[in-house]
């Protein structure tokens, strides 16, 4: 939890201070001048202190409320979250707090296996997951200790175009965080089971290497067929192991035309992720992911003057009626990088694939592999506009529902691993 004025929870169990006794039972963390003010079930003052340092006594766990996950996404809500370790209470320089969970790196791992996807899945699968995770998660500890506070994102405006693409921004006070924009964590409210926990070790140090190095694994949930290269979503490098592949055991063809890109997101090919086995999906998908039913491919339509409200809201901009829609620039998946947005008053072009998916929606699309469609009534008048598209996040690298097909199937976790991150191997690094 970061920047809240206030942060309230429970302590299950005991924990001690750096500078006071044992403290358990409910709490409230409030941002103040001289620090974060901590005072227990019955109001009564603890510390007050920049940073207060919670350390929890063997089995003691932590429950904070009202935490939000999936920030600004269609499935955004607060819940309750219980989490091993300890907690750290930050006060940041505007009067508002950062609650840290510090835990060590395999415990984390057994969490977001947990919270990616449900610790239900197939073992192969968790395994791959974990191998993923704990690589993803050590090539972004390495290139933060290179870059130092350099932000990771990228900001391309200029007049008539936006640009945009984020990565690890604002994570100032903290490695990682804990939503969608990093991997989900949400402690040991996800865990149902003790499989999750038994492929973080039976993996322990296992990571995904491409010539000596720690891989960058990105995911998503459904890639839609192809999955899509690091530079559509990011800064314009090339990352050789996060290239497109098709998600089959046959090949498809990388979309190359506006035409292509139109029989492919308007046709439903053959590809793991392309699956209608709702028991599987039962048991891969978080609870939180369930209410998305169609994925591979969707739908979605706005009424005449509804994208403009929209368009609004999200940019900043008022573009007048908007006229057109107009993709200038696709990854092999069908994401477009580049959208060219025509209005009556003025015309931007906006980027990368997330803020694309940004702009076009309350929440967000559920990609930006679509084609669009501009409804007219008798008259030509426009009566709105209508997206196909296919694939759910970003497409660029392990493909979750894919690879959870794959290992049903009776795919080994290296086996589903290097067949999304091509040229790769896997080596234990402790």
């Amino acid at each position: 939890m970061d920047r809240r004025a206030e942060v309230s929870g429970c302590l299950n169990g005991v924990f001690h201070g750096d500078v006071f006794g044992p403290l358990s039972g409910s709490f409230t963390a409030t941002a103040a001048e001289e620090g974060v003010v901590l005072t227990d079930s019955s109001h009564r003052k603890i510390a007050s202190l920049p940073l207060i340092r919670l350390r929890a006594r063997e089995g003691s766990t932590f429950t904070l409320f009202s935490v939000t996950i999936g920030d600004r996404f269609h499935w955004e809500k607060k819940e309750d979250q219980t989490f091993r370790g300890n907690l750290a209470l930050r006060l940041r320089g505007e009067k508002t707090i950062a609650a840290v969970n510090e835990i060590p790196l395999e415990d984390y791992l057994a969490s977001v296996i947990a919270s990616e996807m449900n610790d239900a899945a197939p073992p192969e699968y968790l395994k791959a997951h974990a191998i993923l995770s704990r690589s993803w998660l050590m090539a972004t500890l390495e290139k933060k200790r290179k870059r130092g506070k350099k932000p990771a994102a990228g900001n391309g405006s200029s007049a008539g175009t936006f640009i945009r693409w984020y990565d690890r921004e604002d994570h100032d006070l903290f490695d990682v965080c804990a939503d969608d924009h990093c991997q989900r964590y949400q402690g040991i409210t996800r865990i149902s089971s003790e499989k999750a926990q038994r492929a973080v070790e039976e993996t322990e140090g296992l990571c995904l290497t491409y010539k000596g190095e720690i891989c960058d694994a990105r995911y998503s949930k459904a890639c839609g067929g192809l999955t899509e290269t690091f530079c559509t979503a990011w800064e314009d490098r090339d990352v050789p192991y996060l290239r497109s592949v098709s998600d089959a055991s046959i090949r498809h063809r990388p979309i190359r035309t506006e035409e292509e890109a139109a029989a492919w997101v308007l046709s439903h090919p053959t590809a793991y992720c392309n699956t209608k086995d709702e028991d599987l999906l039962g048991r891969v998908l978080a609870v939180t992911d369930r209410e998305t039913g169609d994925f591979f491919r969707w739908k979605v339509a706005y009424a005449s003057g509804e994208l403009e409200e929209i368009l609004r809201e999200k940019s900043g901009l008022d573009l007048g009626v908007i006229q057109d829609i107009t993709p200038l620039r696709r990854g092999p998946s069908g994401r477009i990088s580049e959208l060219k947005i025509t209005g009556s008053r003025t015309s931007i072009t906006v980027g990368k694939e997330l803020e694309i998916r940004r702009w076009l929606s309350r929440s967000h699309l559920l990609s930006s592999a679509f084609v669009v469609r501009k409804e007219t009534d008798a008259r030509g008048k426009s009566r709105g506009f209508v997206f196909h598209g296919a694939g759910w996040g970003h497409g660029v690298g392990l493909c979750q529902i894919g690879a959870a097909v794959m290992a049903e199937g009776g795919a080994q976790a290296e086996t589903i691993l290097k067949h999304y991150f091509r040229g790769t191997g896997i080596r234990k690094i402790y």
